[in-house]
């Protein structure tokens, strides 16, 4: 089966370099914009994003527009064989909006509107404010829909879950619960077990998304949030795709937070983009920071199944956010680029390209700086990204079919965060746990798609379920025909606990029909101190053939096993003996339960037994150097594997066969170094040049 996708548009078949543009800040001096030209083209740059916060510079009053500026730089990128990635200005509302028209300001929870400034502070369900967007979206894709220079539009920029309180927003949020709960407000009492401390709701009007002591109703407002947010997303974006049907259009996505339910949104773009702000040499674990930036990049790529995604904001240098301010070391600039090009990118694109000369962002990374030339190391990092990025055509619309799925949910992230947190207290550390499973098969070098409850799983041989606490309608079925068809599934401690509503399972953890399967009951669970672990120990003749002594830390589960073979038991505590990794035939397939965070080891060897009997592929079929891992992007003929090493120190890798070394153009074979931060693409032997693209999507 082809994975090739389609480039992100044709009329640019390369991989996109490029960044945060805005010579709207520069009006007064345009020689800048003709000093920016000549910089892009030195640095390798192809694709800027443009017209981001341009709001006052399009519109500098109501319905006065004033394009020329945007004209002329259009028509300079196009005239340096460049492309726009052209954005809605929505992200960051003008001056003379704000006090036309106030309903479009936010209103805080306790009745109080937000007063002008800051950015993505608008209310989603403000008509004026809709409307108002979709005018000057409805002129800028009218004016630049046959300019050579278009290539994709950039809807607002980095949405946000922001509350809005008004009574607009409120109401929406009624409409929503009442078709939600079929209008049914006995059923919304139930779900939301109102009756606790005497919160029935009497009518509708009396619902207000302020209790936070009534989960449900919490979970329903950061649902109604995302709905919005998507709705609003839509109506601003209907010009757009309605004058330019053939432009793709995105929005840059903030994965690393909580505010969102990202995999619903990613269903209404035409292509997954997002911002990354690695930490990294912030822990002295470079490594670390590579896993939880790895995470990231497998969990956009799956978000369309595997259609490559945009790195959309990314930074040469230092970023304003960090509790410390540490510049990236020579070689990581490189690295860090090239490893989201690893995992499904087919661009890299910063934050941003200039330097503002004021303001909040004056001093955050760029790659040019306020000295204005090319002289900088972090121009020159970013020209070398650039050369390296113009080797790689090949790349362009490849990706991977993992065998792996690990479930990371947003939904139970804000279950964990609105009740689990209760009960486990600092120990919940789901976006911990999740990294935890993710890091072996990293280290490995096998492919792992990062998908949410929503997701099928037939495609997958192994499926991972980290703390899923809160299960979403129809997961539990489907882990389950999953498991009887023949795969192999892992849940850990604290998992099956609520519904959707945050209402306890009745009959026992894991609920939802999953105890069946598991074959485990799991009876309580608790957190310890930081002082505090408890032994576990693999039992002898055990079915994978684990051995070895290890440690649970954090929280651990007492479970009783109900048909479950037990692997290995706890060695102390007044728990000693009962299991702590369990293993259940279900049908054609295995359901194991984890019943203790653990420390790595017991992770590594888990999931290294189950690499081995499942065959898992992998990108090569080497053993890997800690810090070092192998990446793989195929068309299904053509393989193309990075090595990318993380390490402060070189590294050695035994390659599996003869590759050409895609940048330097040389054979390599056999053992191969890596230096520092160092980085290598290989493409696999007798698959020169770029196949006739298919657009894989569907498939």
């Amino acid at each position: 089966m082809s994975r090739r996708f389609e480039p992100i548009h044709p009329k640019c078949p390369h991989l996109l370099h490029g960044g945060d543009y805005n010579p709207d800040q520069w009006i007064r001096t345009p020689e800048v914009w003709d000093e920016d030209m000549r910089l892009m083209k030195l640095a390798g740059c192809n694709a800027m994003s443009v017209g981001i916060f341009a709001w006052s510079a399009l519109e500098p009053e109501e319905g006065r527009y004033t394009f020329d500026w945007l004209d002329t730089i259009m028509d300079k990128l196009a005239a340096h064989e460049g492309f726009a990635v052209l954005a809605t200005p929505s992200g960051s509302k003008p001056a003379w909006l704000s006090r036309a028209y106030p309903e479009v300001r936010r209103v805080n929870a306790d009745g109080t509107r937000q007063p002008h400034g800051g950015r993505h502070n608008h209310c989603r369900t403000s008509p004026v404010y809709r409307e108002k967007c979709v005018a000057i979206n409805t002129r800028l894709a009218e004016r630049y829909k046959e300019h050579p220079a278009l290539l994709v539009w950039h809807a607002s920029n980095e949405y946000n879950g922001g509350d809005c309180h008004c009574e607009l927003c409120i109401a929406a949020f009624r409409a929503w619960l009442r078709q939600r709960y079929d209008n049914d407000l006995d059923r919304l009492n139930h779900a939301y077990w109102s009756s606790f401390w005497s919160h029935t709701f009497p009518d509708w009007d009396a619902v207000v998304p302020t209790d936070r002591g009534i989960h449900g109703l919490m979970l329903d407002w950061e649902r109604f949030k995302t709905h919005q947010t998507i709705d609003f997303f839509k109506a601003e974006t209907a010009p757009l795709k309605a004058i330019t049907p053939g432009i793709p259009v995105t929005t840059n996505f903030m994965p690393s937070h909580d505010t969102l339910d990202y995999g619903a949104f990613a269903r209404a773009v035409d292509v997954v983009s997002w911002d990354s702000y690695p930490n990294w040499h912030e822990t002295g674990d470079d490594v670390a920071e590579a896993v939880k930036t790895a995470l990231q990049h497998d969990r956009c790529r799956a978000m369309k199944g595997g259609k490559p995604f945009m790195l959309m904001e990314s930074v040469p240098s230092i970023p304003t956010r960090g509790r410390v301010k540490k510049r990236k070391e020579p070689g990581m600039h490189l690295l860090s680029s090239l490893q989201a090009v690893a995992h499904g990118s087919d661009t890299v694109q910063y934050f941003q390209w200039r330097k503002s000369r004021g303001c909040k962002e004056k001093f955050h990374g760029a790659v040019v700086d306020h000295e204005g030339s090319e002289r900088t190391r972090e121009f020159r990092e970013v020209a070398e990204v650039g050369a390296a990025l113009a080797q790689m055509d090949g790349i362009v619309g490849t990706s991977v079919q993992p065998e792996v799925a690990l479930i990371l949910d947003g939904e139970n992230e804000w279950a964990i965060r609105e009740g689990a947190r209760i009960y486990l207290g600092e120990h919940t550390k789901y976006r911990g746990d999740c990294q935890a499973h993710y890091r072996p098969f990293w280290e490995a070098g096998i492919p792992v798609d990062v998908i949410d409850q929503t997701a099928g799983l037939s495609a997958y041989k192994l499926a991972i379920a980290p703390l899923a606490y809160m299960l979403r309608p129809g997961f539990a079925a489907r882990l389950r025909a999953f498991v009887e068809a023949g795969g192999t599934a892992v849940m850990t401690y604290w998992s099956a606990v609520v519904d959707e509503s945050d209402l306890c399972f009745l009959g026992g953890v894991p609920g939802d029909g999953l105890r069946e399967v598991f074959g485990v009951w799991e009876e309580e669970s608790q957190s310890y101190y930081a002082h505090e672990t408890v032994g576990i120990a693999m039992r002898e003749g055990n079915a994978l053939g684990l051995a070895g002594a290890f440690r649970g830390i954090d929280t651990c589960s007492v479970v009783h096993a109900e048909g479950a073979e037990v692997l290995a038991t706890y060695t102390d505590q007044f728990f000693a003996g009962s299991p702590a990794l369990t293993l259940n035939r279900f049908g054609k397939g295995r359901a194991l339960y984890v019943a203790a965070r653990t420390e790595a080891p017991f992770l590594a060897a888990l999931y290294g037994r189950l690499a081995a009997d499942l065959g898992l592929r992998r990108a090569l079929d080497a053993d890997l150097p800690p810090g070092v891992t192998a990446q793989l992007r195929t068309d299904g003929e053509t393989r193309y594997v990075f090595l990318l090493n993380f390490n402060d120190r070189p590294a050695r890798v035994e390659l599996d066969a003869a590759y050409t070394d895609l940048l330097g153009g040389e054979a390599v074979a056999g053992a191969l170094d890596l230096e520092r931060c160092g980085v290598k693409v290989l493409r696999s032997p007798g698959q020169p040049g770029r196949p006739t693209a298919v657009d894989a999507e569907e498939s």
